[in-house]
C-alpha cells in the first residue's frame, strides 16, 4: 500500500516492511488470526526464493488471508526506478524509490568464474538515504544526509537483486559500501545481516558480508564487544590527519590514529582481518609519503588494503591516480609486509559509484555552486599537503 505526505499535512506512517519479519515472527501474526504456523513459512519462502510480486500472487494462501497479509504489510519496501547494465551486463546499478520519495542506489557485480575460483556475485548495498559524512570525493556527500534506512529497506535491495539473478546463480557476497554511513545507523544494520544470515531467508554466512565506515569510533567498538564474523572495513583514505581532515570530515571528530586502534582492538578480539579502503586521488593522497604513513599505521596488524581508483565526481576538481602510481604506492605498503589489492572500478560508464545515480536524479548543482566546491576543495588541499589542520568542525550528525 503506498503511503505519500498528504497535502498540507503529516506523512502517514508507511506499513512494516514484510521482509524486516522473521519466520518467528510472522509466525505469531498467522497464529494471531488462528492460523498455523507453517503458513509463516510459506510467506517466507515466496519472499526469498519465488518471483511473487505481493500476497495476492501467493497460490498456497486462501485469498482472504492474502488480502489481510497485504493489509498489513508491505511485500516490498522498494520501488526499483532504474536499472542500467554495462560491461556485457557483469555490473548492473539500481535506483530504488523509497516510500517518501527518497532514492537510494545497489550495485550488482558479476565476476565470472577463472582457473581455481567459482562464479561470483557481489551485491553492493545502502544503509542511508544520503550521508552526513560528506567525504568530497563521493557523491552521495553531495546529496547531504535524508535518513536512516529501515531493516526492510535494507532488505529489499537484496529482494530486488535476487530477481535479477539468473537461474543457477546466487549471491555470495553482500557489502555495505552504498550510500550512507552503515555504523550511523547500527541497529538497523544489524537486524539486516542477522537476516540475511538466517537460513529461512538468505542464508547467506557471515564471512561473506563486509560492513564499512569512515571511522564511527564509538560504532567499531561497539561491534567488537558483539564480535560477529563480518568483515569490518575501514574508508581510511589517508593516514596523515591533515589530510584525512579534508578527504573524511569524520576524521575531525575521531582522528585517524583513533579509528586504527579501535579496528585493531576489533581484529584482534575477533579474530577478523580489517580491510583498509583507499581511494586513490591524483596527487593528494597518492604520495610516497602517504604510502609510508599507512604502511607505519597499519603495520604488524591483521590487516588487508585496497586501493581503488577514484571515481569521477562533478563538484571536486580531483581525478583519478595514473595506475602506475596506484602500483608504485601497492608496492611500498608490500614491502611493509601488509598484503594489498589494487582494484579496478566497474560500471563507470552507468554511474556505478556510491551516489552517482541519486545525484544525476536530483539535478545538478549549478555551476557557480560548482566552481565554489571546487576552489575550496583546492584551498583546502593546498593546507593539508602542508600538514595543516583543517579549523572546520567535524559534520552534524555523527555521533553514534
Amino acid at each position: 500500500m503506498p503511503c505519500a505526505p498528504m497535502a498540507d499535512g503529516p506523512v502517514i506512517a508507511p506499513l512494516p516492511g514484510l521482509s524486516a519479519l522473521s519466520t518467528a515472527d510472522l509466525a505469531a501474526w498467522f497464529e494471531a488470526r488462528g492460523e498455523p504456523a507453517y503458513r509463516a513459512r510459506q510467506v517466507v519462502t515466496a519472499l526469498w526464493s519465488g518471483n511473487a510480486a505481493g500476497p495476492a500472487e501467493l497460490t498456497t494462501l486462501p485469498r482472504s488471508l492474502a488480502a489481510a497479509l497485504d493489509d498489513a504489510f508491505r511485500w516490498t519496501t522498494v520501488a526499483d526506478d532504474m536499472v542500467i547494465a554495462s560491461e556485457g551486463g557483469q555490473t548492473e546499478k539500481a535506483l530504488h524509490r523509497l516510500w517518501d520519495g527518497a532514492t537510494i542506489e545497489s550495485v550488482l557485480m558479476h565476476y565470472p568464474a577463472t582457473a581455481g575460483r567459482r562464479a561470483r556475485h557481489t551485491l553492493c548495498i545502502s544503509s542511508q538515504a544520503g550521508c552526513a559524512v560528506g567525504c568530497p570525493f563521493c557523491a552521495t556527500g553531495e546529496l547531504g544526509f535524508e535518513r536512516d534506512l529501515e531493516t526492510a529497506e535494507i532488505l529489499d535491495q537484496v529482494r530486488s537483486a535476487l530477481g535479477r539473478l539468473k537461474a543457477g546463480e546466487r549471491l555470495t557476497n553482500i557489502v555495505f559500501m552504498g550510500m550512507g554511513e552503515p555504523l550511523l545507523n547500527l541497529d538497523r544494520v544489524l537486524e539486516s545481516v542477522a537476516a540475511l544470515n538466517d537460513t529461512e531467508r538468505l542464508g547467506l554466512g557471515a564471512r561473506h558480508i563486509t560492513v564499512s565506515t569512515s571511522g564511527v569510533v564509538p560504532g567499531i567498538r561497539r561491534l567488537t564487544a558483539l564480535g560477529p564474523q563480518f568483515t569490518l572495513a575501514i574508508s581510511i583514505h589517508a593516514a596523515r590527519d591533515a589530510l584525512r581532515d579534508v578527504l573524511v570530515p569524520l576524521n575531525r571528530r575521531w582522528p585517524v590514529a583513533e579509528v586504527v586502534a579501535a579496528a585493531r582492538d576489533h581484529a584482534r578480539t575477533t579474530g577478523r582481518r580489517v580491510s583498509y579502503e583507499v581511494t586513490m586521488i591524483g596527487a593528494v593522497n597518492d604520495t610516497d609519503a602517504d604510502a609510508d604513513a599507512l604502511a607505519n599505521l597499519l603495520r604488524g596488524d591483521l590487516a588487508h588494503v585496497n586501493l581503488i581508483p577514484m571515481n569521477p565526481v562533478a563538484h571536486t576538481p580531483w581525478k583519478a591516480s595514473p595506475m602506475p602510481v596506484i602500483e608504485r604506492f601497492a608496492s611500498r605498503i608490500r614491502a611493509a609486509g601488509l598484503p594489498v589489492t589494487v582494484r579496478r572500478n566497474r560500471g563507470v560508464e552507468i554511474g556505478a559509484a556510491c551516489g552517482q545515480l541519486a545525484a544525476e536524479r536530483a539535478g545538478a548543482p549549478t555551476a557557480p555552486a560548482v566552481a565554489w566546491r571546487r576552489q575550496r576543495l583546492e584551498a583546502a588541499s593546498v593546507r593539508a599537503l602542508r600538514g595543516e589542520r583543517s579549523d572546520e568542525p567535524a559534520p552534524a550528525g555523527v555521533e553514534a
